[in-house]
């Protein structure tokens, strides 16, 4: 096949993976150990557009083992970095200076993590890498899919990368490089949430035809070593409540975990559900808020704080799951969202839909067919338990519009009636309704909020957070954060809402700064973008369209 740009070279495989994430590397593995069963070669690549595997990898995280035990069973055996088993698991109501633990009976069974473990999801992914890597997989750090590739009856038949050295005016640098065509029989997506290449396939193919619009939420995460006094490997612990007021939606996490040197870790997160409507809210400035709390705070005195990540998560569950495959290829993982938000869990998800489109694309390839529909993976996943993790919560998340109280009462009911096998009594499925931009409300119709000051010591500002995010972009280089139109921040966004670009974002990305002749402009700050996809979902009017950068921009997650 030849090159679709004629100054690109072009590289031939029969399943080329977009995105070297937990349901990327699956994918990938799997169709290596079906080859080997098989006896049979298959050509598999990875592009990566971090800049090294795991390193755009952000996640709480404690993960369920049900997936990787299918994968690779003798993980422990292999090293896998997966160390500290959840040994107490708690959960906390939140007043403004009060906290009331949560009777571990009373939850839902399904909320339980006895047999899971808190894990760096990043330093999973590399340690799966290396995996993949082992059976024949090849892996492309530092390289980004910018464009698909279509054949002339509108089949995808590959990616190409993004070009390298073109400036901020659109012109070529002295070293400028154009991008590699990857062509495959098919292509696998696993961008992860809101992935720029998977919202332009769902719109190409209308995907989302007949299903909810997504849901998502924005999880600020810190890594703190913490004084081994304080340290308890193996706990978990959530909260729901204060600093959120009662019809904002999220929560916290702190997970006590370990590695091999044995520190002593606390990952500690903050997740709000980007449905708010008050704009003078701050995601940010609400989590450095919520390590202030009296039954908070003193875990972090005498800590010191070591990373800072953010990352969107789809919330939408079943009735959010758009169609997979499409003429060439499928979605898999977060692209398509198959996280179980009452158990903020999505990797085992994300990892079993990656195995179940390698299977459907191995018996394609095996089969002589390319570039048609793998109608098998669509039809498939309906029947395994990834469907059925989805379908006992499916009500959990559309219950939260009748407000936080309201809301996990009904849900979990829900999860109750489930855990006791009366799952049939709860026949109906709720909606979703608007998509999660069209929630503000004007600004002089919601009260404003004082945060405190950055106390640099438990709390701290955007910029010196960003920092510990290992944040890296090459400046001269076409803004990645484009605007359809440059007169709606200040016209609309400005004068409706307040800028809350300027408050949702948690990197400083967006400032309304004074022009000389008067007004203001928004002044875009590309390079401190982590990558969270926060602006290209919350944007009152989807006025932002987030494009990937140069490979290998970013954040550099890799303990995280």
């Amino acid at each position: 096949m030849t090159s679709i740009r004629a100054d690109r070279d072009a590289m031939e495989y029969d399943v080329v993976i977009v995105g070297a994430g937990p349901a990327g590397l699956s994918a990938a593995i799997r169709l290596k150990q079906l080859a080997a069963e098989n006896n049979r070669e298959i050509s598999v690549c990875i592009l990566e557009k971090g800049s090294e595997v795991g390193a755009h990898i952000l996640s709480g995280a404690v993960i369920d083992p049900l997936a990787l035990n299918e994968l690779i069973p003798d993980w422990k055996e292999k090293g896998a970095p997966i160390h500290t088993p959840v040994t107490d698991d708690q959960f906390w109501t939140l007043s403004e200076t009060g906290a009331t633990k949560v009777p571990g009976w009373t939850l839902p069974k399904l909320m339980t993590n006895h047999g899971n473990y808190i894990v760096s999801l990043g330093r999973v992914c590399k340690w799966m890498g290396e995996q993949a890597e082992a059976l024949g997989v090849e892996i492309y750090p530092g390289f980004a899919a910018a464009e698909l590739l279509f054949n002339d009856a509108g089949a995808v038949i590959g990616v190409a990368t993004g070009d390298m050295g073109v400036g901020k005016d659109g012109e070529k640098k002295s070293e400028f490089q154009p991008g590699m065509e990857l062509h495959a029989k098919y292509t696998l997506f696993a961008e992860g949430v809101r992935g720029s290449l998977s919202q332009e396939l769902m719109k190409k193919f209308n995907l989302r035809d007949g299903v909810d619009p997504q849901k998502y939420g924005i999880g600020i995460k810190e890594l703190w070593q913490v004084e081994p006094s304080k340290h308890k490997p193996g706990l978990v612990m959530h909260s729901q409540g204060w600093p959120l007021d009662s019809s904002t939606g999220g929560g916290s996490f702190l997970y006590h975990l370990t590695n091999e040197n044995k520190d002593t870790l606390v990952a500690v997160g903050f997740v709000i559900h980007l449905s708010y409507e008050n704009p003078w809210l701050s995601p940010f400035d609400e989590f450095q808020r919520f390590k202030l709390h009296p039954h908070i705070k003193p875990l972090f005195e005498g800590g010191k704080r070591l990373v800072y990540g953010a990352r969107a998560i789809n919330e939408g569950g079943l009735q959010s799951v758009p169609k997979l495959s499409f003429a060439g290829g499928a979605l898999i993982g977060c692209s398509a969202g198959f996280v179980n938000l009452p158990r903020i869990k999505g990797s085992h998800n994300a990892m079993k839909t990656g195995m179940l489109a390698a299977e459907a694309a191995f018996d394609a390839v095996q089969a002589e067919r390319q570039h048609d529909e793998l109608h098998a993976y669509n039809d498939g996943w309906k029947k395994s338990w990834v469907f059925s993790d989805l379908y006992k919560v499916r009500n959990v998340k559309p219950g939260l519009k009748w407000g936080m109280a309201l809301g996990t009462l009904h849900g979990g009911i829900h999860m109750w009636m489930n855990d006791l096998g009366l799952g049939k009594l709860v026949g109906w499925t709720l909606r979703h309704g608007k998509a999660d931009n069209e929630y503000l409300k004007p600004a002089d119709q919601m009260p404003m909020i004082n945060y405190p000051k950055p106390d640099g010591v438990i709390t701290f500002d955007k910029l010196s957070s960003v920092f510990l995010s290992n944040t890296n972009h090459e400046e001269n280089q076409p803004v990645h954060l484009q605007l359809r139109d440059a007169s709606i921040p200040v016209k609309h966004n400005l004068a409706r809402y307040a800028g809350p670009e300027s408050r949702y974002c948690p990197a400083g990305v967006y400032e309304f700064v004074d022009e000389e002749a008067g007004g203001k402009r928004l002044q875009i700050n590309a390079q401190n973008c982590v990558h969270c996809k926060t602006c290209d979902i919350k944007d009152p009017l989807q006025n932002i369209h987030w494009v990937v950068p140069e490979g290998g921009g970013g954040p550099v997650y890799s303990v995280m």
